[in-house]
This record gives C-alpha cells, structure tokens and sequence, in this order.
C-alpha cells in the first residue's frame, strides 16, 4: 500500500512538472527574450504573492499579466488607474434599482481572480490604499460589509518609473504587500526584430488554451510549502536579513514577512526547477525580486541595492 501512494505521489510530481514546463513554454512565445521575468512571475503565483512591475510604457507588462492570466485559466480584469479614479471605480458600489425599490451591488473589478492595476502610481494614495485590504486579506469592505474575493486571487500591477511626471509613490506598507518586483527592459535586437516581424501579440494571446486547470494550480501552490528547507538554508536567509537591518546601509531592515516570502518564494523556484529541495542558488535567484523593494536607502550613506548585500552574505556552512 505505501509502495502505491509512493508510485502515485511521484506520478503526480511528474505532471505538475510537465504542466509547470509547458505553462513557461506557452509565456515564453508571448512574451519573447524574458525567460527569467516569466520564470519569477510564475514563482510569484506558485507562492500565492502579488507581482509589481516597475518599467516605461510598452514593455510589455500588460501583456506579460494577460499571458498568466490566461495560461492559468484564470478570470482576468483591468484597471487604468488615473489621477481621478476613485476606490469605488475598483471595489463597486450599491446602484438604486427602481424595479426592486432597493439598493443593489455592482461588484468592480477588482472581483476576479487575476487583477492588473494598470499604472497604479498614477493613482492618489487614497485610491492605491482601497487594493491594501484586498491585497492582505482576500476580502474588501464595502459600505460596512465585507465581502470575499474569488480565489485564487492576485494582483499584478505595473507602475512608471518615478522620474515620470504625474506619478505617485506607492507607500511602504503597500510596497510591502507585494511579494515580488520585477523589472522587463528593452529587448535584444534580435528579439526585437522577431516582435516587428511576427504576428501581434494580442491575436496570439486570444489564442492561448489554458495548460493547466485550478485544482492543479491550487495543488502546486500546496507542493510549494512541501518542498524541504534545511536549517544551513534558514541560517544562510536569517544572515540576510540580519545584514540587512544591521549594516546600516539601509534606511531599515527587511522584515519577518520578508524572511517568510523569501524562503517560500525560494521553494517556488526549488519546484520549478524540478527538486523538492532548495539549494542556496534558488534563494539567490529570487532575492532580488523578494528584497529589492522592501529596502530604503539609509540617510548619507552610498546607493546600496540588494544585489549588493547578497555579495556580501556568504552562504551557510
């Protein structure tokens, strides 16, 4: 008996790996030449986080949310945040319906399972502040009745650099609720000629059949927090944070939460690349995206960057 849940449970591994390998090849021919930001943006979903991407206008991060969205089969919505959109614009409001003689609510869109906040910076804090909850908590407040979002539930929302007029910077505790951030950059020439030559991205999307159902997605998000973590890799995540809160290079350190994602998110890319063991390479491969955000530059002290105190942290023994 033992033997044959062995047999199953390694059949069952061997399908999420297939469905993990063809979701990336199914991206990859959307998105062309970003292997690696595809590969964190699914890492991201797989540890049940929400994605920010920071890059100018045309990148294609609208396009690398909708690629997700429909290769997960998940239901799929949009905000364009604008300097005059207002929190009920996202969450709903209650409309008066005359045949009835009552107030009935109009959910938003922030109702469906994957939600891209289209240039969320070009938002008032006010109207950043009304995805907190939702982006916490899996539920919204409205009108004094909370009220559950479907799950699985994400948000990936894109801003502009902040260099850019009209934007507003998101707040710390709202940098904090995303899990991941990650940057696209201009593509190669040689992936930018294939873009000009080939068929429009938006056909392509339309196209794209779902390469896996939500009961596996949910059971990959479970494998997730299976996959092993030895106490010389907790030492080797507990020495990065310390640096980081005791260097002095930063205006304050990375939090708890921060540990917690990292180490999860390290799993995610564990699975992904097919062990159910983390090395201290896969920590290394997601620090960035996971701490990148989270760490303020201390007042007089010299531009220090994540990439910078992964340098300088040597790995567990």
């Amino acid at each position: 008996m033992a033997q044959d849940i062995a047999t199953i449970t390694e059949l069952n591994s061997k399908d999420m790996i297939q469905s993990l390998e063809a979701t990336l090849k199914t991206i990859n021919t959307i998105v062309l030449g970003k292997e690696l930001q595809v590969k964190l943006s699914l890492c991201c979903i797989l540890s049940n986080g929400h994605l920010l991407i920071e890059d100018l206008p045309g990148m294609g991060k609208t396009t690398l949310a909708h690629s997700l969205a429909n290769t997960l089969g998940l239901d799929f919505s949009r905000i364009q945040f604008t300097s005059d959109l207002l929190p009920a614009d996202i969450l709903g409001s209650a409309i008066y319906n005359r045949n009835d003689s009552q107030f009935e609510f109009q959910p938003g869109p922030i109702f469906s399972q994957l939600l891209l906040a289209d240039e969320i910076n070009r938002a008032t804090p006010k109207t950043q502040s009304a995805l907190l909850e939702a982006m916490a908590e899996g539920q919204v407040s409205i009108e004094g009745k909370t009220r559950s979002l479907p799950q699985p539930f994400f948000v990936i929302a894109t801003q502009n650099p902040s260099y850019q007029l009209g934007t507003y910077p998101l707040p710390e505790s709202q940098l904090d609720r995303f899990f991941m951030k990650i940057e696209l950059g201009y593509p190669s020439p040689e992936v930018e000629s294939l873009l000009l030559a080939g068929e429009d991205r938006q056909k392509m999307m339309d196209s794209i059949q779902p390469e896996m159902t939500m009961e596996q997605l949910k059971s990959l998000q479970e494998e997730v927090e299976r996959v092993t973590v030895s106490d010389h890799l907790r030492s080797y995540i507990l020495a990065l944070l310390t640096e980081s809160r005791e260097s002095g290079d930063f205006g304050h350190g990375l939090s708890p939460r921060a540990g917690i994602a990292l180490q999860r998110a390290a799993q995610a890319w564990a699975m992904i690349e097919g062990r159910k063991y983390v090395l201290p390479e896969d920590v290394q491969s997601v620090f960035v995206s996971v701490a990148g955000h989270r760490l303020q530059i201390g007042t007089g002290h010299n531009e220090h960057s994540a990439d910078d105190l992964l340098q300088r942290v040597p790995l567990a023994d």
